[in-house]
C-alpha cells in the first residue's frame, strides 16, 4: 500500500476498527455460559475419575463410561472386561487407557476449539468483537499445531465408542440371567448419543466422502457421507448433549452402586 507521496507503509496486522465492537446484543452471554458449563463438567468429571468408587453395579453389570474400559488392578474383576494391567494408584484413573484419548479427541474437536477459543481465550469472544490478544498466529505453532492430530484421535474415539456399546450390551443382565431396567435405557441412550457425536465428527465425514471425484461411482460411501453430514450439521448440539449424557449416566450408575436409589427393573 502506498500514500499520495509514494511513501510505502506497512499494512496493519488486524482490521482497523475504531469502535470497541460492532455488537449491540448481549454477546457476552455465550462465552460466559460456555465457561460455566465446561468448568462445571470438568470439575465433576475430575472428581469422579479419581474417586475410584461406585462405578460398577454387580447385579446388573452397569459400568459407568467414566471407568470404561476398567483396566486397573484396583478394578472389580467382573468390571474389567479387557483385563487388569495398570497399577492401582490414586493418581492413575481406572480407565487411564481411554480417558487421555477421549480428552484429546474433544480438545481438538472443531466445535470445542471454537468454544474454548472464544470463551476461555477470548480469541475472539464473538463475531465483530476485537480479539483479546495482540497478535494472531493461528494453529501453526506449538501447542496448537497439535490440533491437526484430531483426525487420528477420531480412530481411537471410534474404538472407545465400540467399547461403550459393548458395555451397554453386557448390561442386559440380572441375577437370574437376562434383565432390563431403567439403567439399561440410560446406558443405551448415552451410547446412541455418543455415536451421533462421534460419527458427526468432521474427520469421520472426510473419511466417508473425502478424496472422491465422483460420488456416483461410490454409492455406499456417498450414503455414509450424507449421514455423517446430517449429524455434522448438529455437531455443536451433540457435543453439549453428550457432555450432559455422560454426566447423567455416570451419576445414575453411582447412585445405584452407592445404594442411594434402586434401579427400576422391567424384566429380571
Amino acid at each position: 500500500m502506498t500514500t499520495t507521496d509514494d511513501t510505502a507503509v506497512s499494512s496493519p496486522p488486524r482490521a482497523a476498527i475504531g469502535a470497541r465492537n460492532l455488537r449491540i446484543d448481549n454477546w457476552r452471554k455465550g462465552p460466559i455460559l460456555t465457561v460455566l458449563g465446561i468448568t462445571a463438567w470438568v470439575a465433576y468429571a475430575t472428581f469422579r475419575v479419581f474417586y475410584q468408587g461406585d462405578y460398577w453395579v454387580a447385579d446388573y453389570h452397569y459400568l459407568t463410561p467414566f471407568y470404561s474400559p476398567c483396566v486397573s488392578d484396583g478394578c472389580v474383576p467382573d468390571s474389567a472386561h479387557f483385563g487388569r494391567f495398570l497399577p492401582d494408584h490414586p493418581l492413575i484413573p481406572f480407565a487411564a487407557l481411554s480417558l487421555p484419548f477421549l480428552l484429546a479427541f474433544r480438545l481438538t474437536c472443531y466445535y470445542y476449539r471454537k468454544a474454548y477459543y472464544r470463551s476461555f481465550w477470548l480469541s475472539p469472544p464473538a463475531c465483530a468483537v476485537p480479539d483479546g490478544h495482540a497478535k494472531y498466529t493461528g494453529e501453526t505453532r506449538f501447542p496448537l499445531i497439535g490440533q491437526n492430530l484430531h483426525r487420528y484421535f477420531f480412530y481411537l474415539a471410534f474404538a472407545i465408542s465400540v467399547v461403550n456399546t459393548y458395555d451397554a450390551v453386557l448390561a442386559f443382565h440380572s441375577p437370574d440371567g437376562f434383565g432390563f431396567g431403567l439403567g439399561n435405557l440410560v446406558l443405551i441412550a448415552n451410547v446412541v448419543l455418543l455415536w451421533c457425536y462421534t460419527l458427526g465428527c468432521h474427520s469421520c465425514r472426510h473419511i466417508m466422502g473425502g478424496k472422491l471425484k465422483h460420488f456416483s461411482k461410490h454409492p455406499v460411501r456417498y450414503r455414509l457421507w450424507t449421514i455423517s453430514s446430517a449429524l455434522n450439521g448438529r455437531h455443536m448440539m451433540w457435543a453439549w448433549i453428550t457432555l450432559a449424557s455422560l454426566a447423567l449416566t455416570d451419576f445414575y450408575v453411582m447412585a445405584v452402586a452407592a445404594g442411594w436409589i434402586d434401579d427400576l427393573r422391567f424384566i429380571g
